[in-house]
């Protein structure tokens, strides 16, 4: 997945912002918490960070290209950073990147969804 394409995934989920922080990395919010972060700089191959269900990141941990992400998970979140190939199919990782979206936007208060539009009135 190229930078553009994983600036194009997450701006085309719902109520999202960008901010580019931490140096050079894209990162993606909704509600003003953060569901995807791309860093592209000065590897070779990007990081994608992004949430995962408990059950996705003991799975996902262990897949070749993939790691409990740097920071977030050493705090005991489910949060798995795409590294290296072999990884996951784009078709995969947008489907992960959409699903972090979910399960952020699902913590965030009933007011705050409603407020962004993500629940019905």
């Amino acid at each position: 997945m190229t930078e553009d394409e994983f600036n194009a995934c997450c701006a085309s989920l719902p109520a999202t912002t960008h901010v580019v922080q931490w140096g050079d990395a894209n990162v993606w919010k909704v509600g003003g918490k953060v569901f995807a972060i791309g860093g592209w700089g000065q590897r070779d191959y990007p990081g994608i960070t992004f949430k995962v269900t408990p059950l996705s990141f003991e799975i996902l941990q262990e897949q070749p290209g993939l790691r409990p992400a740097p920071y977030l998970a050493s705090r005991g979140m489910s949060w798995i950073q795409h590294y290296d190939t072999p990884g996951l199919p784009d078709s995969d990782l947008e489907a992960y990147i959409a699903k972090s979206h979910e399960l952020v936007a699902s913590g965030l208060s009933k007011k705050k969804q409603r407020e962004l539009g993500l629940l019905a009135e």
